[in-house]
């Protein structure tokens, strides 16, 4: 499995999780943050979303996300790929593990 973490435009968000929901993605994680540039001394709001989802799909996600978040100038974002091994749903117990 694979975790896609995007930090993106606020005002891209709505926008995305559609983008995102067309392909299929069922659920996601969502806040809004204040990133902090201290060569420039510059505040920007920002939101950063994640999922996880199978390994086969991730540069489907990852370049549907590219695709709709460009603007083509400086603040558009920055996309994180890690690896999960396992997931583990609380209510349940039930252990996920990356094949």
């Amino acid at each position: 499995m694979k975790k896609i973490e995007a930090l993106i435009r606020p005002e891209k968000l709505n926008k995305l999780t559609e983008k995102l929901k067309a392909m299929g993605l069922k659920e996601l994680n969502t806040v809004e943050f204040a990133s902090y540039n201290l060569e420039k001394d510059k505040r920007v709001v920002k939101t950063k979303i994640e999922f996880v989802i199978n390994y086969s799909e991730a540069d489907k996600f990852i370049d549907a996300i590219k695709n709709t978040v460009y603007t083509g100038e400086s603040g558009d974002g920055k996309i994180f790929v890690s690896d999960v091994e396992v997931s583990v749903k609380i209510s349940t117990g039930k252990e996920v593990k990356a094949l």
